[in-house]
């Protein structure tokens, strides 16, 4: 288990915990209450640290290195998975993935951001960036929902849309924008799930739905806290001022109204118990789904228009 910097008391506590165990093991002393006693102990110092996160730390924990991704979930929470490849313009995007599915006997359209397990894999999948091609090939992937009355359901894992110069050279605004503009009037259920990192445009072109969810120990914003700190500060020195002044929690996108519920992660995130989080994330998504998926078409795209419509505040100054 790799422990993050706030989380040292909770490695030593589980280095004692093992040393215990060894020494029950050798039979030499009964240490069984010893046991139980500093199994109280963790649980009681992880809910105390994990109930007082700030910021920059819930970032910290979206790119836990453990913490599990697209494909993980895929596998886990679906009977079958037809993996669907590229854009039918340039080329097949690694960092996105997407297909035909069943979560039990619903066939669904499943596409997310994919990160990889190693730095083979990180590299394969250019750490979860898309270029152009994958909104593209996310874009195909619902229209063809669209045209089999399948829905729709993305997981949303990004530090941000691909910026090279190839990116930009082969549009990547326009991809973004114009996947914002089909999926606002698409006739299908579309569920977004921010199951790490959320950011800026990366996670917004496949994040427009019916319903935008996040797990707890994710974040949702413009710009990176580094990036932020970068350009505010010309160094990533105050990235964790930056994360207190994004306000990119799940409680607060919640609270700001441009997200709908936030999903319960195991005590101390989602790579601490993968198959618990994907049965959590498979029954929220199965119950989010019947809500709406008997829904009429027409009304089912002007109710998504006007919940956009709705976010944001603004004033008009007097002339």
């Amino acid at each position: 288990m790799v422990y993050l910097d706030f989380e040292k008391s909770v490695e030593n506590l589980y280095e004692q915990l093992e040393k215990l165990r060894q020494v029950g093991e050798e039979g030499i002393v009964d240490v069984t209450e010893n046991i139980k006693e500093l199994e109280k102990k963790i649980q009681n110092t992880k809910k105390e640290i994990y109930s007082n996160l700030t910021g920059w730390q819930k970032v910290q924990l979206s790119r836990h290195p453990e913490r599990p991704y697209t494909l993980f979930y895929i596998d886990q929470m679906c009977k079958s998975f037809t993996e669907l490849h590229g854009d039918r313009y340039f080329s097949d995007d690694k960092a996105i993935v997407g297909g035909l599915a069943k979560l039990d006997n619903q066939p669904i359209m499943i596409i997310g951001h994919q990160k990889g397990i190693n730095t083979k894999m990180r590299q394969y999948r250019n750490f979860g960036m898309a270029n152009p091609d994958g909104y593209r090939k996310a874009l195909r992937l619902m229209k063809m929902a669209e045209r089999f009355n399948i829905p729709v359901i993305t997981l949303i894992d990004t530090p941000g849309a691909f910026p090279g110069l190839e990116a930009e050279e082969r549009g990547q605004a326009e991809a973004i924008a114009k996947n914002l503009f089909e999926m606002a009037q698409l006739k299908v259920p579309v569920l977004c799930y921010i199951i790490g990192e959320g950011a800026s445009g990366g996670a917004l072109g496949i994040g427009l739905g019916d319903k935008v969810f996040m797990l707890e120990y994710t974040w949702y914003t413009v710009i990176s806290p580094e990036s932020c700190s970068s350009i505010l500060w010309r160094n990533w020195d105050h990235k964790e001022e930056a994360a207190e002044a994004l306000k990119l929690t799940p409680e607060h996108m919640l609270s700001f109204g441009l997200i709908d519920d936030v999903v319960k992660e195991p005590i101390g995130g989602a790579h601490n118990d993968p198959e618990k989080i994907a049965k959590t994330l498979k029954a929220h998504i199965k119950k989010e789904l019947a809500s709406i998926i008997n829904m009429d078409p027409e009304e089912r795209i002007q109710l998504r228009i006007a919940k956009y419509d709705q976010m944001g505040r603004y004033t008009i100054a007097d002339s």
